[in-house]
Formats: structure tokens, C-alpha cells, sequence
């Protein structure tokens, strides 16, 4: 075969489907690009700050405009549109001629859709991974931590999750019943005191946005996520609300570039207990208690049995409200989605996967266990406690669970939620 007979070939092949085969080969490229300059770690901090971060602000900034979820839209019209594709060549692929190339030029279509999508992904997104993360830029520790010290901090948080439970509204079940659009109307403000200690947490003051699928949603086993082509920080406006507000506050950890799941947790709990806000404070102490408490009892069970016994009716409650709300939602659909966020994490070097989140654990403990002596609320000041427990250098308010169960890390709470 000559020169000119393969160049005519590709000329013919390529003008099949142009459009795709372009979308198609610059796709490849950008993820091409992602994988092989992983390991360049100062590329991936240069490109982290100077075009995701500034990427990420302006869409935010512009979908901010708007109260409803420009994600949820965007995802809606690709999945109707998608539909309605497919139904069609189906159609043509026994109603009208070349049955072939109708089905080489759809399948063109959906890899091109698909290498768009994730080489978008890759870009507004992957990089984050590969730069500077929330512990090297804070020059936190993150060293081995003992079952006393975990012992100590899990103490301190089941005390603090006690009292806030009295001061959050509950209904005639004694359930957590907070106002959801109060915790989003409030949420700009969220970080304003975190910023002060960790300037590069800074952003625009916009609020997370409830998604108005959110029962479908908890199917999915999703509580929020962020989502890299509009900015929005997404929440589930049916999942519990005694844990609601910790979600709001990981999502928009991830707004502000906390790209780790441990990592946006431990940020989340930081930025709760800085902002003052009971309702806030409560939820977070819920979700570090969750962490602790799943730690603990792999470590030291009896301990651990010690310090859940001490929990109230009010928490206990909201662990049982969160354990019955998620069982019903215990299908496939569920356990596909694990599969493929577990997927997701360990492509990004997340090497524990969903078990990732436990990694919370080391932060929590490393940050506040030298200040709990100082911080232990006392009577009737467990406000200024939580208050200096917000301060840089300070310790948390955090909260518990209440059995094995309720904090096995299959227990559907923030920390397990998948907020990619």
C-alpha cells in the first residue's frame, strides 16, 4: 500500500466524523498530559494555583448568580439528551441504510462524550491531588497516634456533641430537626474565621446549593459533591439533618481547593467549630465523633464502650435517625456506586479508597490532643470552649456514636458520604 493510498484512508476515515475524531484526539492528549506529569509536583502546584483555583472562583462567581444548581441542571440535560440519542439511533440503526457506519459514528459519539467529561475532570479537578495539600500548606502534623491520645480526643468531642445536642431543634421524637435552608443561608460565612487562620482557604462567600433530586440521590449513596465545571459546592436536602450542616461545610472545603476526602473532613470540622454557630457546631461534632469512634473501637473496644455509654438520648437519637434514614436505600444502585467511587479515590492514588476518610482520624487527634486538658468544656461554658477549641493551635468540638454498628465506616454519615 503506497503513501498516498494510507493518507487517502485516513483523510476518509477521519471525515466519517470529524467533530468526534477531533474531540476524540484532544481528549487523549489532556488526560495524557494529567497521567504522565502526575509526578511533577511543582507543574501541578503552579497549575493548581494559577488555573484551577482561579478557574474554580470565576465559575463559582457566575453560577452563583443563579439559586438553583446549575450541576444538577447540566447533568439532568446530559442524561435526557443522552437518552433520547440513543432511543433515536436505535431507531435508525434498523429503519434506515448503513447499518455500520451508524453504529461506528455513534459509538464514536460516546467515547468522545465520555474523554471530554474526564479529561475536564482531569484538568479542573485531577490536579489537585498532585499539587500542595491541605497538610503540607498548613505544616500540620500528621504522626502515628496512640489509643490513649484517640481515647482522649474521642472524650472530648462525646462531651462536647452532649452539649450541643440541647441546643440545636429537635422534633416531638427528639430527632434533630434543623432548618436546612437556614444552615445553607448562613453557609458564606462559614469559612470567614477558618480564612483568618489559613488565608489560602480563601474564596468567594457563596452558598452550597441544595440538590432538588435528592432522594434519588441518596440512592446513589451520595450526601453532596462538588462539582469542577460550575464551581458548586452540591448537597442532598434529604439526608439527615443532624449531620446536614457538616456536609455543607466539606463540600465547600472542596470549593476552596481541599481536594482529599480526609483532609476536606478534617477542614469541615476546623471551619464548623471557628464559625460559632450551634447548629454547625453540633453536626460537626457528630462527624468527628464518627471518625474517632470507628478508630477507637478497632483499637481499644472497652474504651471505646466507656465513652459511647455517656452519650444522651438527644445524640443517640440522631445516630438512630441516621442509621434507619439510610437503610432503606440498601440496593444495588448503592453498591454500584461505592464500586465505582472506590474506583474514582484509588485512580487518584487514594490508595484506601472509601476507607480514606478514616485518615481523618490522624488529623483530628495530632491538631487537638494537646489542647484537651484546656478544653474539656466546663458547665455552662461549653460556648467558649468550642470557641477556643476554633482557634488555630486549639482544639474542636466535636461528637460520638453509639454501637459498632452506627460507627463502622459502612454507617452512612459525612465522613462516608462521597463528596468528589
Amino acid at each position: 500500500m503506497t503513501d498516498d493510498k494510507v493518507k487517502n484512508g485516513l483523510g476518509a476515515w477521519y471525515k466519517l466524523c470529524p467533530v468526534r475524531h477531533t474531540l476524540i484526539l484532544v481528549s487523549a492528549l489532556v488526560i495524557a498530559f494529567h497521567l504522565l506529569t502526575r509526578p511533577l509536583h511543582a507543574l501541578n502546584v503552579w497549575l493548581s494555583e494559577n488555573a484551577v483555583r482561579p478557574a474554580h472562583r470565576w465559575l463559582s462567581t457566575v453560577t452563583g448568580r443563579v439559586p438553583f444548581s446549575v450541576a444538577e441542571l447540566l447533568i439532568a440535560l446530559l442524561v435526557f439528551s443522552l437518552l433520547i440519542y440513543l432511543a433515536s439511533q436505535l431507531v435508525s440503526f434498523f429503519s434506515k441504510p448503513k447499518f455500520f457506519l451508524r453504529l461506528y459514528r455513534t459509538l464514536t459519539t460516546l467515547l468522545a462524550l465520555g474523554l471530554s467529561i474526564y479529561g475536564g475532570f482531569c484538568l479542573l479537578w485531577g490536579v489537585y491531588y498532585y499539587g500542595d495539600d491541605f497538610m503540607a500548606r498548613s505544616g500540620l502534623k500528621n504522626e502515628p497516634i496512640s489509643a490513649e491520645q484517640l481515647e482522649r480526643v474521642t472524650a472530648y468531642f462525646a462531651a462536647l456533641a452532649n452539649e450541643y445536642s440541647g441546643r440545636v431543634p429537635r422534633d416531638e421524637n427528639g430527632v434533630c430537626c434543623t432548618d436546612r435552608g437556614g444552615i445553607i443561608d448562613r453557609s458564606p460565612e462559614l469559612y470567614r474565621a477558618a480564612v483568618k487562620a489559613y488565608p489560602w482557604l480563601d474564596g468567594p462567600e457563596l452558598p452550597a446549593k441544595g440538590i432538588l433530586c435528592s432522594r434519588a440521590m441518596s440512592y446513589t449513596d451520595f450526601t453532596g459533591f462538588f462539582f469542577p465545571f460550575t464551581g458548586e459546592a452540591n448537597v442532598n436536602l434529604d439526608s439527615p439533618a443532624a449531620f446536614f450542616a457538616a456536609t455543607v461545610a466539606h463540600e465547600l472545603a472542596h470549593q476552596r481547593g481541599v481536594a482529599k476526602e480526609q483532609e476536606a473532613n478534617f477542614v469541615a470540622v476546623l471551619a464548623c467549630m471557628k464559625s460559632g454557630d450551634e447548629e454547625y457546631i453540633y453536626s460537626a461534632a457528630l462527624l468527628a465523633y464518627t471518625h474517632l469512634g470507628n478508630a477507637l473501637y478497632s483499637a481499644d473496644p472497652e474504651a471505646w464502650a466507656r465513652i459511647s455509654g455517656t452519650l444522651n438520648d438527644e445524640v443517640r437519637a440522631d445516630f438512630a435517625a441516621r442509621r434507619e434514614y439510610w437503610a432503606q436505600f440498601e440496593t444495588k444502585v448503592q453498591t454500584v456506586s461505592n464500586k465505582v467511587y472506590e474506583g474514582f479515590l484509588k485512580s487518584y492514588d487514594q490508595k484506601l479508597g472509601l476507607k480514606s476518610y478514616g485518615a481523618c482520624v490522624d488529623l483530628l487527634v495530632n491538631y487537638y490532643d494537646p489542647l484537651v486538658p484546656d478544653l474539656r468544656p466546663a458547665a455552662g461554658d461549653g460556648a467558649s470552649a468550642a470557641q477556643d477549641a476554633a482557634s488555630p493551635g486549639a482544639g474542636s468540638p466535636e461528637g460520638e456514636a453509639l454501637s459498632p454498628e452506627a460507627e463502622s465506616g459502612e454507617e452512612k454519615s459525612p465522613e462516608d458520604e462521597k463528596n468528589p
